[in-house]
């Protein structure tokens, strides 16, 4: 799962890490919860081995309204009904469908690996919100000892899911990052590694201007390795956007 803020790459790196496995002939779901992704147009081309679909807020939510009405809403009569389609026009229908959506991909990485572009953080603290709301339910009810797994128990569970947080080496974002760390914690979910994405300091540069930026860069990216990530990566500023297969797989595996 990449998680961060909005504008940090977080759609091509999710992009390059699933055409790199699908590449080694590894089954690959590719999905983005995030309403302002554009997956397709990233990868720009087909890969065996890749599947790619988004968690679409609209579609989610018709879809389950047309659940509801069918399956609770059939035995009501003409006013039980009407007011079932009135509750279903409630905000918290969306969120319903979402995380359905959301548990739906989650239980598919138990046969093929799924790599998830996240909506932005504020987006995906809401998302776990619900997923924790759920798992705390779910172990309400159920008996003392009783064997469940849920979407939460999955997403804490550091063997089954990576969570990989993309920043860019600026004071701004990496604040951001590490806050989202920390949320992340709270909930019982162990970041993986971060990933700093366009960076000048990986990158040759002449300017005497962008000198100065990667100088800057190099104390953000040595407070991530000291306080914040022991494991890391840094991808550095590109001449040209990696769009395209190729293009995404020489940015996972730069010697190739």
């Amino acid at each position: 799962m990449l998680m961060g803020k909005g504008g940090v790459g977080k759609t091509t790196l999710a992009s390059a890490i699933a055409v790199d496995l699908a590449r080694r002939g590894l089954p690959v779901h590719l999905t983005t919860s995030d309403p302002a992704a554009h997956l397709q147009e990233t990868l720009d081309g087909v890969l065996d081995h890749l599947t790619v679909s988004r968690i679409d807020p609209h579609a989610e939510t018709e879809r389950y309204r047309q659940h509801v009405l069918e399956t609770k809403g059939a035995q009501l009569d003409d006013q039980g009904r009407a007011l079932l389609e009135e509750d279903l026009r409630s905000p918290c229908t969306e969120e319903i469908a979402v995380f359905q959506a959301f548990s739906r991909i989650i239980r598919e990485a138990g046969k093929q690996f799924v790599v998830m572009d996240t909506a932005p953080t504020g987006h995906t603290l809401l998302l776990l919100d619900a997923t924790g709301a759920y798992h705390r339910e779910v172990a309400r009810q159920m008996q003392t000892g009783a064997h469940y797994l849920t979407p939460m128990m999955q997403l804490q569970d550091s063997r089954q899911t990576k969570v990989l947080i993309a920043t860019l080496a600026e004071t701004t974002p990496v604040l951001e990052a590490a806050n989202l760390q920390n949320d992340l914690r709270r909930a019982g979910i162990e970041p993986w590694a971060w990933i700093v994405n366009n960076s000048i300091a990986a990158t040759p540069v002449k300017s005497p201007l962008l000198q100065q930026r990667a100088h800057n860069e190099l104390r953000e990216i040595e407070a991530i390795a000291n306080q914040h990530a022991p494991r890391y990566a840094v991808v550095p500023l590109l001449q040209e956007e990696p769009v395209g297969i190729t293009r995404l797989q020489h940015l996972a595996n730069p010697g190739q």
